[in-house]
């Protein structure tokens, strides 16, 4: 594996066992530090180098010869040349600088979504994580400009929500503030880049979710389609620790486990034996026996969505086999759906069984390698292939540019789940430290700020490398009203932007349309065999023999 627990070159180390997007295995909000990730959302882009300059030489210590991951793959560099300068720039030296590299992209078949880096969060759904930083999630994601997504649930597991029983769908839900606070947070800071995504679940499509967002909020959000994602085969789960919202959750048609209507359950909880109770989500598409059932059950959903009045619908799906792979890359190619999301093993954000996360599902890396194989498929058909986005363990600009090379020309974004989620933490508990009379409101978890900060500086324009850039954006009245979890997001994120800046100019590629798969290379040949990426000693060695022996 790449990543140890500690990172000398950094100034890094992670409090846990790292995984193979370098964050802890478990991640925590009061985490006093110091991963890559987390020291990120403090200095920016400082962090894509190595410390002490001018007392040190540093050297890799990557072993890319071992196992097939993301990390078994390297990136191409060129000693000549220059693609995708933007208009007014020419291939000079003065213009070919990584600073010009543009970031910017789009997703849709007919309503194009602006984006300003290809990033995108996973989805923040029913969790109290999600919901405690939501305000440092969403305001991050809107400054900086990339679509943030709201996860499924949330209108579900909302005591304060109004839903009506009953089979109809349209004027269910009565008031659903939680889901409203959510979508407008995030349109408050929304200047025409990136986008709003409401995801749906079964229990979504029950209570008339889709209805309530299209008669409240109409095209200004995009809805979309859950199937599953990359770290459990059944649906999202929550923990509660209370019984009598247990109840409450089983009332409002959840699975509960253990169940609280349960005399024995209940006296268990009484005397402590039982602390607290799973809230699962169902299995969709259960009553479908057939790939043809599938279809034709997917198509009218899509059209009953679009009847709502939702301009852009999307899919994300999980890590299951290569059959439903297919399925959701053709129909959502038959369907024009605006953006396919594509979750492999490795990722996740919830309580998803741990077991489960371990041993479920297909691998980040296969599973992606074969979408594109599959995408390929259907183009040499003429077929105009879903846009994608693909998810699962990232939380590096090494990480974004390996997966947008992977599946190019069809990957327009790659999805992070809790690497964006990390600078909301360490902001939360940064602005809780500072101001204690804020700590409740921001969720922090800090009476102090510990040495792994101070080291930074006591005070916000001081400990955030991003606090005037934010300033520029939204004025100096208004700093007061953004959370610091937000101006860590935007941190975190412009030190992405820019080493992905510099990955992609080392390619000679001055614009996103420009990456391909020639742009990386396998570093063992197992890597190679199973993603079709070439290894490193193949990759030009025909034209590199007829320069020998020219």
């Amino acid at each position: 594996m790449r990543f140890s627990k500690s990172n000398d070159v950094l100034g890094t180390m992670n409090r846990g066992d790292a995984a193979e997007s370098s964050l802890c295995t478990l991640c925590r909000a009061d985490c006093k530090g110091k991963c890559e990730t987390w020291l990120s959302s403090m200095v920016g882009r400082k962090l894509l180098y190595p410390r002490s300059f001018g007392l040190v030489t540093a050297g890799a210590n990557n072993t890319t010869h071992i196992g097939v991951n993301y990390n078994s793959l390297r990136i191409q560099g060129y000693a000549y040349g220059a693609q995708g300068m933007a208009p007014g720039l020419t291939n000079s030296q003065d213009d070919c600088i990584f600073p010009n590299v543009s970031l910017e992209t789009q997703f849709g078949r007919k309503v194009k979504t602006k984006v300003r880096m290809p990033l995108m969060t996973g989805a923040l759904g029913s969790t109290f994580i999600a919901e405690k930083y939501w305000d440092s999630f969403a305001i991050g994601g809107a400054l900086v400009g990339i679509p943030v997504v709201i996860g499924e649930n949330v209108v579900g597991v909302d005591r304060k929500s109004e839903i009506n029983p009953g089979p109809e769908k349209k004027g269910k839900i009565k008031a659903a503030p939680e889901l409203d606070r959510r979508i407008d947070t995030y349109m408050r800071y929304h200047d025409g880049y990136g986008a709003i995504i409401v995801q749906l679940n079964v229990e979504d499509a029950r209570n008339g979710v889709a209805e309530y967002v299209a008669d409240k909020y109409g095209d200004k959000c995009i809805i979309e389609l859950k199937w599953g994602q990359g770290t459990k085969n059944i649906g999202g789960e929550i923990q509660v620790r209370s019984i009598d919202y247990a109840r409450f959750l089983k009332d409002r048609g959840y699975v509960v486990d253990p169940d609280p209507s349960i005399p024995e359950v209940q006296k268990g909880f009484e005397q402590g034996a039982i602390k607290s109770f799973a809230r699962h989500s169902r299995l969709g598409a259960t009553q479908l026996s057939s790939v043809e059932q599938v279809r034709e059950d997917f198509m009218s959903t899509v059209e009953y969505l679009r009847g709502l009045g939702f301009n852009r619908v999307t899919l994300k799906t999980g890590s299951y086999g290569m059959e439903e792979l297919a399925m959701a890359i053709k129909f959502s190619t038959d369907a024009q759906l605006d953006l396919l999301t594509i979750d492999g093993s490795g990722g996740g954000t919830g309580m998803s069984p741990w077991n489960m996360m371990q041993s479920w599902g297909v691998p980040s890396i296969i599973l992606h390698s074969k979408a594109h194989e599959y995408a390929n498929m259907l183009a040499a058909k003429g077929r105009q292939v879903v846009d994608m986005s693909f998810a699962g363990g990232f939380a590096l600009e090494d990480h974004i540019f390996k997966a947008l090379a992977l599946g190019a020309p069809y990957t327009k974004l790659v999805c992070m789940g809790r690497g964006i989620m990390i600078p909301g933490f360490l902001g939360a508990n940064i602005e809780g430290a500072i101001y204690p009379e804020r700590r409740d409101r921001v969720n922090g978890n800090w009476n102090e700020l510990p040495k792994t900060v101070l080291e930074q500086g006591k005070t916000a324009d001081e400990i955030f490398a991003g606090y005037y850039d934010v300033e520029k954006i939204v004025g100096k009245d208004e700093m007061k009203n953004i959370p610091y979890g937000a101006i860590g997001f935007y941190t975190l994120a412009d030190k992405l932007a820019c080493g992905v800046q510099q990955l992609m100019a080392g390619c000679r590629k001055f614009s996103l349309n420009q990456v391909s798969r020639s742009d990386i290379f396998s570093g063992n040949r197992e890597t190679a065999r199973e993603t079709g990426i070439p290894h490193v000693s193949d990759v030009n060695d025909e034209s590199a023999r007829k320069i020998l022996n020219s």
